[in-house]
C-alpha cells in the first residue's frame, strides 16, 4: 500500500517599501500596503479561492477519501483577515471537512531557529494560538521556515510536544535511501521525520508548464503511473509545494487546475493507494532507521542548504543586526516596536538579498519588490536604522519613568 500526502504551503510576507535613508527618524511605517493588498487579492483570485473551492470538491467528491495538509504562516493569516477575508472562510470550511488539517510553524516565516531559540519558542506558540483560534485545530506535526531541518531542530520541537516534523528529502541526505518511508529523528526519543519526494512533487510544482521538459504534456494517467510504480517500494510519498502552485506559478490556462481536480480520483483507482494526512502517516508508519542530518537542508533552490538567505554579507549583517536588537526591543515592553521586528524577521526580506545564479534563481524575483538584492537590503537596513531609533527611544522613557516612580 502506498499512502500519498498532499501538503500545501500558504505563505505572504509584509513586504517593506522602498524605506530611504531619508525617512528614518520622520516615518516609521516601513511596509508597503499597497504592494501587499495587491498581491494577496491577485494570489486569492488566482490561486486560494478557486483552489481551495476545488479541493473542497475533491473532498466531498472522493467521500472524504482525498485528504490535505496545509501550513499557513502567520503573515498570510494577518494579510487574508485584513484584505480577503473570504479566503479565511473557505479555509474553514475546509476544516469542517475532517479531511484537512493544519501544521504549526513559526508565525512570522522567520529563521528565528538558528538565531534566537527564545524568539522560534514564542513565534511557534504564536501560530499555535492563531491556528486554534481561526481553525479550532490543535496540530500534532511541525513545519519549519523554508523546511529548514536538522537533527538539533528535530529533537528541540520533539521537547515542544510534537510528534512529527517535515523535511526535504535531498539526496545528498538520503543517499541510497529512498524518501517514500517515514525515519526518526537522529537522537529523539520517536520523533518522525516526513521527507519531500522532490521528484513527484517538483514536476507539478516546476515543471507542469515546461514545454521543454521531456515528458511534457503531464497526464494524470502519466503521473497515476509513476506514484503506483511505488507500491512495494515505500509506504508514504509526500508531495509537499507551495499552494501558489496552482492558479499563480502554473497559470489556469495551462490546465493545472483540471490535472489537479483529475488526479485523486486517477490515483484511488488502485486498489493500494490512499490520501493521508502528515499526523495520519505519523500515527499509521513506524520508522524504518534513524536519519542523520547534522547539517541544515532546505528545499529551497539547487543547493537545498542555507544559501538562499544566508548566502552573502548583506543578508549575514542585516541578520546579526536584527537579531542583536532582540532583548532591547522586548525589555521596552512596546507592543508595536515588537510587531514591526518580527515583521523583520521574515526569512523572505533577507532572500530577495540573495545575488547567486542557480538553475530555478526565477523564483528568487517572484513577488519580489525591487530591481536589485542591493536595494532590498538597503530598504531593510534603513527600516532597521529607524527601529534602532524608535527602541532607544523607548528604552530611555521606561528608565526615566522608572526613576521617577523610585524617587
Amino acid at each position: 500500500m502506498v499512502s500519498i500526502c498532499f501538503y500545501f504551503q500558504v505563505h505572504q510576507p509584509w513586504r517593506l517599501r522602498r524605506y530611504s535613508v531619508f525617512d528614518i527618524g520622520n516615518n516609521s511605517d516601513y511596509f508597503d500596503h499597497k504592494k501587499n493588498s495587491e498581491v494577496m487579492k491577485k494570489v486569492a483570485m488566482k490561486c486560494y479561492l478557486p483552489a481551495n473551492k476545488l479541493i473542497l470538491k475533491l473532498i466531498e467528491k472522493t467521500g472524504g477519501k482525498f485528504k490535505a495538509t496545509y501550513s499557513i504562516t502567520g503573515t498570510a493569516l494577518e494579510q487574508l483577515e485584513q484584505y480577503e477575508p473570504k479566503v479565511l472562510e473557505s479555509f474553514r470550511a475546509l476544516a469542517g471537512t475532517g479531511c484537512v488539517e493544519f501544521l504549526n510553524e513559526t508565525y512570522h516565516h522567520s529563521l528565528s531557529f538558528l538565531y534566537s531559540k527564545d524568539e522560534f519558542r514564542e513565534q511557534v506558540a504564536l501560530h499555535r494560538k492563531k491556528i486554534k483560534s481561526l481553525f479550532n485545530f490543535e496540530p500534532k506535526v511541525f513545519r519549519n521556515t523554508e523546511l529548514i531541518y536538522n537533527n538539533e531542530l528535530g529533537n528541540f520541537v520533539e521537547g515542544m510536544g510534537y510528534r512529527g516534523i517535515l523535511a526535504e528529502g535531498a539526496d545528498h541526505v538520503l543517499g541510497w535511501r529512498s524518501p517514500n518511508f517515514v525515519y526518526k529523528v537522529q537522537g529523539s526519543k520517536n520523533m518522525k521525520l516526513l521527507l519531500k519526494n522532490y521528484k513527484l512533487s517538483d514536476d507539478i510544482a516546476f515543471r507542469f508548464s515546461e514545454k521543454s521538459w521531456k515528458e511534457y504534456p503531464l497526464t494524470v494517467e502519466k503521473y497515476a503511473q509513476w506514484v503506483n510504480a511505488n507500491n512495494g517500494n515505500g509506504n508514504v510519498i509526500n508531495l509537499f509545494m507551495d499552494y501558489e502552485t496552482f492558479g499563480e506559478h502554473q497559470w489556469s490556462q495551462s490546465g493545472i487546475f483540471r490535472f489537479l481536480e483529475s488526479l485523486p480520483p486517477e490515483l484511488l483507482k488502485h486498489p493500494d493507494n490512499e490520501f493521508v494526512t502528515t499526523t495520519e502517516s505519523v500515527e499509521k508508519y513506524d520508522p524504518v532507521s534513524e536519519l542523520d542530518v547534522h547539517h541544515p537542508v532546505s528545499w529551497a533552490d539547487v543547493e537545498r542548504d542555507l544559501s538562499a538567505w544566508l548566502g552573502n554579507s548583506m543578508q549575514h549583517d542585516s541578520l546579526y543586526q536584527l537579531y542583536q536588537m532582540e532583548r532591547k526591543v522586548k525589555e521596552s515592553g512596546d507592543e508595536a516596536l515588537l510587531a514591526d521586528w518580527r515583521k523583520l524577521t521574515t526569512s523572505d526580506h533577507f532572500y530577495y538579498m540573495c545575488t547567486k545564479w542557480f538553475a530555478d534563481g526565477d523564483v528568487h524575483k517572484y513577488f519580489n519588490p525591487y530591481d536589485s538584492p542591493y536595494e532590498g537590503f538597503i530598504a531593510f537596513m534603513n527600516s532597521l536604522n529607524d527601529l534602532s531609533k524608535r527602541t532607544e527611544a523607548a528604552n530611555r522613557k521606561l528608565y526615566n519613568s522608572q526613576v521617577l516612580s523610585e524617587a
